[in-house]
C-alpha cells in the first residue's frame, strides 16, 4: 500500500529505547549492590588465594588504562547503532587514529596528535556512512572493507613516512612511529598516599576498596578523564535532548521518524562521524598515553571488543562502561604477567558457574543448567591441580571473557529495532 494513501493512518510517533519495557531496567541502589557484591566476591578471592595483585592499585590502574580504548570503540558503536548502522568497522577507525595520532603527535605536541587520531577515525566513519547510508551497502561488508583498508592504508604509509629521514633518525621504522611526549597524568595528592598505606594491610574488604579507589585516583591521564566527560556527555545529549531523541528514533523506526521531519540521513551521517571520531580518539589512547609510539597491529582487536561491551551494555553508556571495565581488567592481567591472578580468578568463575547453574535447574532450563555445572565442574578440577595458569592463556583471557560475557547475557538484550537495516530516503512520505 502507497504511503501517500488517503485511507492510510497518520504514523505513529517513532518509539525508543530508554522508556518502560517488559525487562525493566536496575535501579541505582540495585546496581551499587550488585558492586558491592562483587567486590566482597574479589576480596574473599584475594583472601582465600592469596593472589594480593587481584584488587591492588596497579592492577586497577592499568585495567582503567585499558579500559579506555575499548570503552572509547564502544561509545563510537553506541552512537552509531543508536542511528540503525551497525559499525563494524570500529577496529579499523581506531587503526586510522592510532596512525593518525602516533604521526602528528611526534612532529607537533600529543594533543595535536589525540586531534590528528580524532579526524581519522572521523574520515574512517565518514566512509562508512557514504556507503551505507547513501549506497545502501551492507553495513557488515562495508565495515570489513574498512578494517581492512585501514590495516593496507597504515601498513603502507608507516614504511613511507617512519622508514625514512628525521622520522628514522628518531627510532622509526616501518612498523613503529618515533615517540611521542606524555600527555599529563594527575595524582590526587595525600589521597593516594593513605589508600597505598591501607592497602598494605591486606585487611578483608577495606584494603581491597583502598586499593581499587588508589588505582582510580594515582596517575591518571587527563585523556582519560575526557574519555569519562564523553561518556557523561554521551548520556545526556541522546537521552536528554531533542536531538538525542531523535537520532534513536532513526534507530527504532525511520519511516515514522522521517514522516514527522527529522532528516533520517543527516542523523546517521552524524552519528557515524561520531562514532569514527571517538574510535579514532581510542586509538590515538593507544599509542600517545599506553605506549607513545604507534605499532603495527597496536590495536589487538579492541574494536570488536569495544563492540562487544557495547551489547553487553545493552546500547547504553552505563552498561557499556561496566563491560568495557571488565574487558579491560581482563587486558591489564596479561600485561602485569598475572598467571597468579587469573588462577584465583578461577575460584570466582567456579563460583558464578554454580550460581547459574542453580538459577538456570530453578527456572527448569535443565539443559543449560547442567552444561553450566559441568563447566563449574571442569573449572574447579582445574583450579586445585594447578598453581598458575600458562601465559599462553593469560594473553587469551580477554578474548575468553568477551565470550563468556556475551554468552551470559545474550537474553538480556535489546537492540534498536531498525539496526542493520537499509534505508532509502523517501520511505516516509
Amino acid at each position: 500500500m502507497s504511503a501517500t494513501a488517503t485511507s492510510t493512518p497518520p504514523p505513529a510517533a517513532p518509539k525508543v529505547s530508554g522508556g518502560k519495557s517488559g525487562r525493566s531496567r536496575l535501579s541505582f541502589p540495585v546496581i551499587l549492590l550488585i558492586v558491592a557484591g562483587v567486590l566482597l566476591a574479589l576480596s574473599a578471592v584475594r583472601a582465600i588465594t592469596g593472589a594480593q595483585d587481584v584488587t591492588s592499585a596497579g592492577q586497577i590502574s592499568a585495567a582503567l588504562a585499558m579500559a579506555v580504548p575499548i570503552g572509547l570503540a564502544g561509545l563510537g558503536g553506541l552512537w552509531s547503532e543508536r542511528a540503525g548502522v551497525v559499525n563494524i568497522g570500529l577496529e579499523g577507525m581506531m587503526i586510522l587514529g592510532t596512525f593518525f595520532g602516533a604521526w602528528a603527535g611526534w612532529q607537533t605536541s600529543p594533543w595535536l596528535g589525540v586531534l590528528a587520531g580524532v579526524i581519522g577515525g572521523m574520515l574512517g566513519g565518514l566512509l562508512h556512512a557514504v556507503a551505507t547510508v547513501t549506497f545502501g551497502v551492507d553495513h557488515i561488508i562495508s565495515g570489513i572493507a574498512i578494517n581492512i583498508l585501514a590495516l593496507g592504508f597504515t601498513t603502507y604509509f608507516a614504511k613511507l613516512w617512519f622508514n625514512t629521514g628525521e622520522a628514522a633518525a628518531k627510532g622509526g621504522s616501518p612498523k613503529q612511529s618515533p615517540p611521542a611526549d606524555e600527555i599529563t597524568s594527575v595524582t590526587i595528592p595525600g589521597l593516594s598516599d593513605g589508600l597505598r598505606s591501607i592497602e598494605k594491610h591486606h585487611w578483608f574488604f577495606v584494603s581491597d576498596l583502598a586499593g581499587i579507589l588508589g588505582g582510580l585516583v594515582t596517575n591518571l591521564s587527563l585523556l582519560t578523564i575526557l574519555a569519562i566527560v564523553l561518556f557523561i556527555g554521551t548520556f545526556f545529549v541522546l537521552w536528554k535532548t531533542a536531538f538525542g531523541l531523535r537520532l534513536r528514533s532513526c534507530g527504532e523506526n525511520p519511516v515514522a521518524a522521517e514522516s514527522l521531519g527529522v532528516n533520517v540521513y543527516t542523523y546517521k551521517y552524524v552519528a557515524v562521524i561520531v562514532s569514527g571520531g571517538l574510535a579514532g580518539l581510542g586509538g590515538a589512547f593507544l599509542s600517545l598515553v599506553t605506549s607513545h609510539i604507534y605499532n603495527e597491529g597496536q590495536t589487538g582487536g579492541r574494536g570488536y571488543i569495544g563492540l562487544a561491551a557495547m551489547i553487553f551494555g545493552n546500547w547504553r553508556p552505563g552498561g557499556l562502561a561496566m563491560g568495557a571495565g571488565l574487558f579491560g581488567f581482563a587486558d591489564a592481567l596479561q600485561l602485569r604477567n598475572g598467571g597468579e591472578s587469573v588462577h584465583a580468578l578461577l575460584l570466582l568463575l567456579f563460583v558464578v558457574l554454580v550460581g547459574l547453574a542453580v538459577w538456570k535447574l530453578y527456572r527448569k532450563s535443565y539443559l543449560q543448567g547442567v552444561v553450566s555445572a559441568v563447566i563449574a565442574a571442569a573449572v574447579l578440577v582445574w583450579y586445585l591441580g594447578t598453581d598458575s595458569v600458562p601465559t599462553e592463556f593469560v594473553s587469551a583471557t580477554p578474548y575468553i571473557v568477551t565470550l563468556l560475557v556475551l554468552s551470559l547475557s545474550a537474553q538480556r538484550l535489546r537492540m534498536p529495532k531498525a539496526d542493520g537495516m537499509r534505508y532509502r530516503k523517501g520511505q516516509g512520505k
